[in-house]
């Protein structure tokens, strides 16, 4: 028989109330810390911020990338990446949205864009996919940031994606517009009705060189009517478009869009030395991370969907949301929304 003194009873319950004190205490606080950034993120009105500040510019790479940064620099890391025709304004109103909340923020300028930079003359001037998500795992690699929450749009949407699927140790969390954006060069030589083809015509005009002396003649034109077309519903202004379109100034901006659009098309080879690892996003390979996928109800390139189609391409837990009233360039057009997906997915 075992005796049982009262004393050590009561140090057994204090201990059991104590750690069951600390364990809500910080539910509570993850959860009071999400309410308290969701509320920050009511007070944001679409074009309050227009400034990150200075840059800063690391080489990562084959790049010397321009980033912005904001919040602590021991916060949890989250980049946020922009897409074409777009740069990093794209996230001035999310990036102290989330700051706000404790995490690190780093929004990079992709290649081609803004104060990015290739290190030496003599590199190809690439745009396929898998190596601009390769910039993203040298940016990280710089920075010395093993594992972050990645979230994006259009070309950035799919570095985030191929970073998921292909390296999910270096992804806590997934936030993609538009879903899965992995490429199958030979699932995109498949025509399209011709609605879908007609939101695509750009790509055609690229392929040719009219396209590109056409683009380079008036790439600042050429991008605002791109960006009217992709967001029907977005009354940008002149100063909020001049912001971002500073960043098409960058030498290699014409031969990084250019490339990246007809190596689409398989108009333009890659480069062999990609080639394995375009071999596994043709497979389609599936994301495992915690993700949330968005939608914008006012896109003029994609159709909102309720994310089912997609399904198969997510066997971790995965929330699909149609965010009302946004187009292509969904953080810009809706941060509140956009900031409050990541601010979720990093409690799945």
């Amino acid at each position: 028989m075992r005796f049982t003194d009262s004393r050590d009873e009561n140090v057994d319950h204090s201990r059991r109330s104590l750690l069951g004190a600390a364990a809500f205490g910080l539910a509570a606080t993850s959860f009071g810390l999400l309410r308290c950034a969701k509320a920050q993120a009511s007070k944001y009105v679409p074009g309050t911020n227009t400034t990150f500040g200075p840059l800063k510019q690391i080489n990562a790479g084959l790049l010397n990338v321009g980033y912005a940064e904001a919040g602590p620099p021991d916060g949890p890391p989250v980049f946020l990446l922009h897409g074409w025709p777009y740069d990093i304004h794209s996230y001035v109103d999310v990036a102290p949205i989330l700051a706000s909340a404790g995490y690190r923020v780093i929004v990079p300028h992709l290649r081609g864009h803004g104060t990015t930079r290739f290190l030496s003359n003599d590199t190809f001037r690439n745009g396929q996919q898998s190596v601009v998500a390769l910039d993203l795992i040298a940016l990280m690699d710089a920075l010395k940031i093993k594992k972050a929450i990645l979230a994006g749009y259009d070309w950035g949407a799919r570095s985030a994606d191929i970073v998921a699927a292909l390296w999910p140790e270096r992804c806590k969390a997934l936030v993609s517009v538009n879903g899965y954006l992995i490429n199958d060069l030979e699932r995109n030589k498949r025509p399209l009705p011709p609605k879908a083809e007609r939101g695509w015509w750009y790509q055609f005009y690229f392929a040719t060189e009219r396209g590109r002396a056409g683009y380079k003649a008036n790439v600042r034109e050429f991008n605002n009517l791109v960006w009217t077309v992709n967001s029907p519903k977005w009354n940008f202004d002149g100063p909020t478009y001049d912001r971002s379109a500073a960043s098409f100034d960058n030498p290699d901006h014409v031969d990084i869009v250019i490339h990246n659009y007809r190596w689409r098309l398989s108009m333009a080879p890659g480069e062999p030395k990609y080639d394995e690892l375009e071999r596994k996003l043709a497979a389609g390979p599936v994301i495992s991370v915690p993700t949330i996928t968005l939608d914008g109800d006012s896109d003029g390139v994609v159709s909102a969907t309720d994310g089912s189609g997609q399904a198969a391409k997510f066997k971790g837990k995965r929330t699909h949301r149609i965010v009302k009233g946004a187009g292509h360039n969904l953080p810009q057009e809706a941060p509140q929304a956009f900031a409050n997906a990541v601010l979720e997915v990093d409690g799945y």
